[in-house]
């Protein structure tokens, strides 16, 4: 054998191995096309024979659209087959348009999952991109779900159902969409909870990811230590409110209200809400830090869903200032955002607005004094004698204390908030610990901590406790 044989005979099966290589990925490339399933499905109807409907909901329900997805053979639907997704083109959104027309290319692949935890329950497995192939009302149907990503705008999940175009089949599509549509809108995963919303990771786009579910620690009506004058317009504000809202709407009353908690640090304002979160059976509660404003229409749109539902905005004297001192058109595009989503509301929208401020003073007019944006101001003063004496007796739980000390104790701490009391009792049993006391706390342990509270610290100490700066001086002349 000549070399120019041998060359020849070498290069003939490359060539042929390439050509198999080439033939065989073709094959299976197609077998494993969203096109070729489709074609199947479809028994070979061509594009002008289907027809595709579409639905989009945000990112953040991507749990509920999992949930709705998974109780479909429970509404008569036949799953035949589901796979993940895969695009060729990372930058391009998935359509089963784009894929039947070849401008977008979709190929089966094992489905990717993530996990949601929404809160208590077991965390929903969510696929990211899916395809699944289904008969319903006796029409083949062929359903795409997406993760649509856009740096301009909040991510989303687009639903794309495909069927044969005709009355029949569409109607069947449209049917399902409807269902899947009703199930989402539910909100099984979140109704009730306590939320707050989540930022993307990429800082760029600033856009909500997802929904985080709180657990807050659990407050009973007992632990509330307020004046009578306060409880009473918290009862019939609030608690009394909610629970006639069917009546009031009947006497063509609107059911949606505005309340302003205000009062200097530590006087029990987020610990009420705490409790009312639990008082109001089945709302859900919304809340917005001032750092999260910009997500606003976001919230509202949350609070519409899972309505009936309470909406918190902490201090919101860092946006809701006087006009006069707004530095940048952005704090009063929040300031204005803010009112008109509180004043554009319907009457019949089951929202309570609870606003919180340190700073009454601060407020714009237009939010503090218009009716309609707040119905009610509440005031949460520091505790009278009373009430620090029901103070200590409720953050003393757990110890023993002598009647002198419990006197000392309120005698002593005119002018603090609830706050200082409940770590004045901390302070005093490490004080006690220290001097491996008896099963009492004793005077000498609380004159200790109410020392090292009042006067190793200075004015500032006195601040970040929750005191005004004159008690100090008071004790010494006491």
């Amino acid at each position: 054998m000549d070399y120019l044989t041998f060359f020849c005979g070498v290069l003939t099966g490359i060539v042929l191995f390439v050509i198999i290589k080439d033939v065989t990925m073709r094959l299976l490339s197609d077998k494993t096309s969203i096109p070729s399933l489709l074609r199947k499905h479809f028994r070979g109807k061509s594009v002008d024979d289907v027809c595709i409907s579409e639905r989009r909901f945000p990112a953040r329900v991507r749990a509920d659209i999992q949930r709705a997805i998974d109780a479909m053979k429970n509404e008569g639907v036949e799953i035949l087959a589901s796979v993940g997704v895969q695009n060729e083109n990372i930058y391009h959104g998935m359509t089963l348009a784009g894929a039947m027309q070849g401008s977008n290319p979709l190929s089966s692949v094992s489905p990717e999952y993530e996990t949601v935890d929404i809160g208590g329950e077991a965390p929903v497995r969510v696929v990211k991109n899916g395809f699944w192939m289904l008969r319903y009302q006796g029409e083949a149907l062929g359903m795409l779900v997406s993760r649509m990503l856009h740096p301009c705008s909040p991510p989303s999940v687009n639903l794309h159902v495909q069927s044969c175009n005709t009355p029949a089949g569409t109607a069947a599509a449209e049917s399902l969409l409807e269902k899947l549509e009703s199930a989402i809108q539910s909100a099984p995963s979140y109704r009730g909870k306590i939320l707050s919303l989540e930022d993307a990771g990429d800082e760029y786009s600033g856009a909500v990811a997802g929904i985080r579910v709180h657990k807050l620690r659990e407050v009973e009506r007992e632990q509330i230590i307020l004046p009578d004058s306060t409880l009473k317009l918290l009862e019939r504000n609030v608690i009394q409110f909610t629970k006639n809202r069917a009546q009031l709407a009947n006497f063509g009353q609107s059911t949606r209200k505005g309340l302003l908690f205000y009062g200097p640090p530590g006087t029990g304002k987020t610990h009420t809400i705490h409790f009312l979160t639990r008082a109001l059976e089945g709302h859900t509660t919304l809340i917005i830090s001032a750092e999260q404003v910009q997500h606003l229409a976001d919230y509202m749109t949350l609070a519409r869903l899972l309505q009936p539902s309470v909406v918190v905005l902490e201090d919101v004297d860092l946006i809701a200032r006087d006009r006069e001192h707004l530095q940048t058109p952005g704090q009063e595009s929040l300031l204005n955002k803010l009112l008109n989503e509180m004043d554009g509301l319907k009457e019949d929208a089951a929202i309570l607005f609870i606003l919180t401020t340190n700073r009454p003073e601060a407020l714009e007019g237009a939010l503090a004094s218009r009716p309609g944006r707040v119905d009610q101001a509440i005031e949460f003063p520091l505790p009278d004698e009373e009430g620090r004496a029901k103070l200590v007796e409720l953050y003393s739980q757990g110890m023993r204390l002598s009647e002198d000390s419990v006197a000392e104790i309120v005698r002593r701490t005119e002018g603090v908030s609830a706050a200082f009391i409940k770590e004045l009792m901390r302070r005093s049993v490490q004080f006690h610990l220290e001097h491996n006391g008896t099963d009492t706390v004793s005077r000498e342990d609380v004159d200790n901590a109410l020392d090292e509270m009042l006067f190793h610290g200075g004015k500032l100490n006195l601040k970040l406790l929750g005191a005004t700066s004159r008690i100090g001086y008071q004790s010494v002349e006491s």
